[in-house]
């Protein structure tokens, strides 16, 4: 009876041992091959925390590309991410990460973006600034589908496109109206996706 009962708390203490280990190491499937996430691109953010985009894997994200000295389309393509929020319920906003790349990696260091941030209230624990790295801007610009050319004074002539991501970086929806007031379709989709597990 003895050996049994010892045998017993072994067998239960090495559960107990095991699965913590297998608590910490959860399988991380691959990502999708039409994922975004695939590129390898380094940003920094609006804190001068170091981070790359597959770091947003997990949650859908709402992902613009701006520059902080822009005064014509960039305020703009802000105020329809901020239209989008408006209309999330309290349940949704917590699902949905935003994340703004810039163009300019010249000039919009973390000091720059985190004035955006400041200005327009933009709450930093789902939204994020970003400047990634100068040889980075057009590979980034060209799986998001942003179109954009440097001018003579520093400026930029650039679309303005909200991109929404699944969780696992796969473009699920797209909008290039960027007015201050979102699309209704994209809406939609931003919905659909926020129900997903």
């Amino acid at each position: 009876m003895q050996a049994r009962v010892v045998g017993l708390v072994g067998v239960v203490l090495a559960s107990l041992l095991l699965a913590p280990a297998a608590a910490v190491q959860p399988a991380t499937a691959p990502l999708p091959r039409d994922s975004v996430y695939q590129l390898q691109a380094q940003l920094t953010d609006q804190s001068g925390r170091r981070l790359t985009l597959a770091s947003k894997r997990g949650s859908p994200q709402l992902v613009v590309m701006f520059y902080t000295s822009c005064k014509f389309i960039c305020p703009t393509i802000i105020d329809t991410v901020l239209d989008v929020d408006r209309k999330l319920t309290p349940a949704e906003k917590p699902r949905l990460g935003v994340l703004l790349i810039s163009l300019d990696a010249q000039r919009d260091d973390p000091a720059a973006l985190k004035a955006v941030a400041d200005k327009r209230g933009l709450d930093l624990s789902r939204w994020t600034l970003a400047q990634p790295q100068a040889a980075e801007v057009r590979a980034i610009a060209g799986v998001l589908g942003v179109r954009f050319r440097s001018l003579a004074d520093g400026e930029f002539n650039h679309t303005g496109v909200l991109v929404l991501l699944d969780a696992d970086g796969r473009i699920v929806a797209r909008s290039e109206q960027t007015g201050g007031t979102v699309e209704a379709r994209f809406m939609e989709r931003v919905r659909v996706a926020l129900a997903r597990p």
